[in-house]
């Protein structure tokens, strides 16, 4: 890909979970030339494994571990390897999240007779895949923060970044237990941020808009190509009119990260939308 610009990370380690995930592998991507060591974790080795190749074949310096977010002796065995094999952390991007369908609606509203129609609606989501929902999105930046954060005490410019989302600012439709967690993510960054501030530790969040990736494209677009209804109601509340290239989230990542570009930015949750969280549709 191409970066927009570089900034100065020799030698520092960057823990960064999830990172087979569209966003993060992105993110890898935009670290490599900053001459950072990227431990790319991620329950699914393999993902992790292929990007860690890909960095290491075009100069990069990446090594993929597999863990699992929410068991803290997961974790707590990554890093212990990481230490070892690259260092202790100075940077953690907490990129683990997701959905569940267990979690959604079927419908944007309950209707008349809703009760009496074969759908999923408020009454029937599924206790466990809230709280699934929950668990991987909020303790799933929680517990690494716990585990990793440990390593930055007594050092100079380390930071965390955590994933938001456009539902943290307004709740989309269907999805209730992700808007809710990522509400969560954006107020525990802001915590975070106070917690840690006699220390040293900046803490901020990338709240992205609308990209298109494997997980969401079905949802995004019919098999002939064209926008679903969901899809063209998403392009007609963003202003810029247009979907998200994951690479475009490279910038804000690069600038949060850079002590010389926003060493005085702390507890700050930064969409990139193409305007979507300031558009009130009228």
């Amino acid at each position: 890909m191409d970066v927009p610009f570089a900034i100065n990370l020799q030698d520092k380690v960057v823990v960064m979970t999830g990172a087979g995930g569209a966003i993060c592998s992105a993110f890898a991507r935009a670290l490599k030339p900053c001459g950072a060591k990227l431990a790319l974790l991620d329950l699914r080795l393999e993902a992790a494994e292929a990007l860690a190749d890909e960095i290491n074949q075009s100069g990069g310096n990446a090594k993929a571990y597999q863990c699992n977010v929410l068991e803290r002796d997961s974790l707590e065995q990554a890093h212990e390897k990481i230490v070892a094999e690259l260092g202790s952390c100075d940077i953690l991007i907490n990129g683990a999240g997701g959905n569940n369908a267990r979690a959604n609606t079927d419908n944007e509203f309950f209707m008349p007779g809703d009760l009496d129609r074969d759908i999923k609606t408020f009454f029937d989501l599924d206790k466990s895949g809230v709280e699934f929902v929950f668990n991987l999105n909020f303790l799933g930046s929680l517990i690494p923060s716990q585990v990793f954060v440990r390593d930055m005490l007594g050092k100079e410019n380390c930071s965390i970044i955590n994933i938001s989302s456009m539902n943290a600012y307004t709740p989309l439709t269907k999805i209730p237990a992700y808007s809710g967690a990522k509400a969560a993510i954006s107020n525990f960054t802001q915590w975070l941020a106070v917690h840690f501030s006699k220390v040293g530790i900046r803490v901020n969040a990338i709240a992205p808009g609308f990209f298109i990736g494997e997980q969401n494209r079905d949802l995004l677009f019919n098999k002939d190509g064209t926008p679903t209804e969901r899809a063209g109601k998403i392009l007609n509340n963003t202003p810029m009119g247009r979907f998200g290239e994951i690479e475009e989230l490279a910038g804000t990542l690069l600038y949060l990260l850079s002590p010389q570009a926003a060493g005085f930015v702390t507890g700050v949750v930064i969409p990139v939308d193409g305007g979507f969280s300031a558009y009130s549709g009228v």
